[in-house]
């Protein structure tokens, strides 16, 4: 009686545990099927919006025959003779060394200012501090459209108006609230024991700003100046506003006139535009580990 008592527990108890191993699956089901719909979407999303990336290259590669007759997506004879031509004749090479000096200094600025007032916010004790950081975020919610035309009022009134100058300072105080948040969160979360020990050292503010908390927020720091150059890179309302040399042009007003030529070929137009598109994406490519480790620091923080 007792040795069959104790097969039926354990066969029950095995059973039991089948069940129990295999509850998990049944109600795992739905789960796969949400997943398995969560990545069909994402990868229709994916297509849609890689269509005119591709469409872009493919028009870049075709001649000015090809682009005309053949409406296929992949060219049949592929050439580099379209972004060889639009590079040279158009001038392309002034309007990207002017691109990359708006966005290179913009960039710096953003950088070099921006984390010395994170760094105040997040470590520093003063009066009005949280008042004065909320005034910064805040600005966060003012479209930018609606200063354009008192910054072109106040380029002029300081003669900066159609100097590279004149848009580079805009840039650079346009970026603010979303820099300072970022940097802010991210040297909140930096120790504060690391402070200590190193003004115990007998380190001033500056030196343990540099040595100690640049370090450690440097993928925040690559963060913010993604943020900073993609969009300078691709800025074109204020930049047509307040230029008008064509010899400060930079790369997206001379799309736009490009485009406003009689009679653009379609392969020109989109070699152009490859040529605009790529720095970005390889830079992107080469930071992105950096970016998004450093959005996760600043938001955690």
């Amino acid at each position: 009686m007792t040795a069959s008592t104790s097969t039926l527990a354990g066969t029950a108890a095995t059973l039991g545990d089948r069940t129990v191993r295999r509850a998990p699956l049944v109600r795992s089901a739905p789960g796969r099927t949400a997943r398995t719909i969560t990545y069909l979407m994402l990868a229709v999303y994916a297509v849609i919006s890689l269509y005119p990336f591709a469409l872009m290259v493919s028009g870049a590669l075709k001649d000015d025959k090809e682009i005309l007759l053949d409406g296929h997506l992949i060219p049949h004879h592929p050439t580099l003779s379209t972004l060889g031509r639009t590079w040279s004749e158009l001038d392309f090479l002034r309007y990207f060394g002017n691109s990359l000096e708006v966005t290179g200094f913009t960039t710096l600025g953003v950088v070099a200012i921006y984390s010395l007032a994170g760094y105040a916010f997040a470590v520093l004790r003063f009066p009005g501090r949280r008042a004065l950081y909320g005034l910064f975020i805040s600005l966060l919610f003012v479209p930018g459209i609606t200063v354009l035309l008192p910054v072109v009022i106040l380029q002029q009134k300081l003669g900066i108006l159609g100097t590279h100058l004149g848009i580079i300072l805009p840039f650079i105080n346009g970026t603010a609230p979303l820099s300072i948040l970022l940097l802010t969160n991210a040297f909140r979360s930096v120790p504060t024991e690391l402070r200590e020990s190193a003004r115990c050292d007998g380190a001033g503010e500056l030196r343990t700003f540099r040595s100690i908390y640049l370090p450690a927020c440097r993928p925040a720091l690559v963060a913010v100046s993604l943020l900073t150059a993609i969009p300078t890179w691709n800025e074109y309302v204020l930049t047509r506003v307040s230029l008008n040399d064509p010899s400060t042009y930079t790369l997206p007003i001379a799309l736009q006139n490009l485009n406003s030529t009689v009679s653009p070929q379609q392969n020109v137009l989109m070699a152009a535009s490859l040529i605009i598109v790529i720095p970005v994406v390889i830079l992107f490519v080469l930071l992105q580990r950096y970016f998004v480790n450093g959005l996760q620091g600043a938001v955690k923080g």
